[in-house]
């Protein structure tokens, strides 16, 4: 089968976009994982597939480079990018992704996503647990740029509290109303330049220890991305946007 695909970058976060609006396109794992592989397909953090949805715009069917599937916050200003480009959306508009609705707004180059809101925060020590559509642990540290985080982000990846379902480890250093951070993202397992869900939950934990902020600035490996957000009178977060560039890289076709 011969496959048509578009490539897009939001922050280094890379990801194949695939028109299947038809709904004649049906992934196997092995396929999946063969295009995201950097050495003998594509190469990507993802596979987005733009399909129809009953009640929004569209629906963002998104699996991880093992062929697994979760929310993907860099993946789905992509997709909205990729959904302009093929005309079925313009400036604002509503996707479905696997955890839900999500509207967003496009402002010349910048593309924010509603995220899920966040009822609760784990704080352990210096680390914290956030589920921000995918499950997040954000580490605390005063040199992320001097950390080995593959190593220390597989460990913490595959410990026994978080094995069985696995978990995206975050290596973060507060500023105020900004941060620095680096991932370690399950189903990639590995480094990548960035995370979406990965930037607003590590943007909530800041948050919630500087309780005036509303704005976070957030530095990753792949360049900068916000998050805006809202406090609740329970200790969440609602209102939250995740903010930032989305660039087509090139296009192609690959014999699946």
């Amino acid at each position: 089968m011969q496959l048509h695909f578009h490539k897009y970058q939001g922050t280094g976060n890379d990801f194949i976009m695939v028109d299947n609006r038809a709904g004649n396109i049906a992934l196997s794992a092995q396929q999946i994982i063969g295009m995201c592989n950097r050495k003998f397909g594509i190469g990507s953090d993802g596979i987005v597939l733009i399909e129809p949805d009953a009640h929004e715009d569209f629906y963002m069917n998104f699996y991880n480079p093992d062929g697994s599937q979760s929310f993907c916050g860099n993946g789905s200003r992509c997709a909205v990018a990729f959904a302009r480009s093929l005309g079925i959306v313009t400036n604002h508009g509503v996707f479905r992704a696997i955890d839900g609705v999500h509207p967003f707004l496009v402002n010349d180059e910048e593309i924010a996503i509603h995220m899920r809101d966040v009822q609760t925060l784990q704080w352990i020590d210096n680390a914290c647990i956030i589920h921000t559509g995918s499950p997040h642990y954000i580490v605390l540290s005063e040199q992320p740029d001097a950390l080995d985080v593959e190593r220390e982000g597989r460990a913490i990846r595959y410990s026994a509290s978080f094995a069985a379902e696995g978990i995206n480890v975050n290596f973060v250093r507060y500023g105020e109303a900004e941060l620095w951070m680096r991932t370690y993202e399950r189903g990639v397992e590995a480094e990548t330049l960035s995370c979406g869900t990965g930037v607003t939950a590590a943007a909530l934990s800041l948050a919630s220890r500087q309780p005036h902020v509303r704005k976070v600035l957030v530095h990753t490996r792949g360049g900068d991305l916000s998050v805006k957000l809202e406090p609740t009178a329970e200790g969440g977060f609602h209102d939250i946007w995740l903010c930032g560039p989305a660039q087509p890289v090139f296009r192609g076709e690959i014999e699946i």
